[in-house]
């Protein structure tokens, strides 16, 4: 099946709240938001990253670097108090758009 494309502005959202569960490396982000739609959503590298790094420097994730499962030298990202707001806002914005977009399906 091919993989579905990331709805505009979504992968903020996701990202964020991926990390509100704990500290993680960017590969084990992609495989989880993959594993949690049931392998319909796939986060590509080249958009992965630069997301990581916006949401970084607005202090929404602090990076620290680590040691992966393999072995490997990894930055992992976790969630600040600052995330934890920009979420809440987030969430609620995209309630208050799925809502509409529901209300213009059922009506039209």
């Amino acid at each position: 099946m091919p993989k579905a494309d990331m709805p505009s502005g979504a992968l903020v959202l996701l990202l964020l709240r991926v990390l509100r569960s704990g500290p993680l490396h960017g590969y084990a982000i992609a495989q989880r938001i993959h594993t949690l739609s049931s392998d319909v959503l796939r986060v590509e590298e080249g958009a992965l990253y630069p997301a990581l790094q916006r949401i970084l420097l607005k202090g929404w994730v602090k990076a620290e670097w680590g040691v992966s499962e393999t072995n490997r030298r990894v930055r992992f990202y976790r969630l600040t108090a600052a995330g934890r707001t920009q979420l809440a806002a987030e969430l609620s914005e995209y309630g208050r758009v799925h809502e509409a977009i529901r209300s213009v399906l059922r009506t039209a």
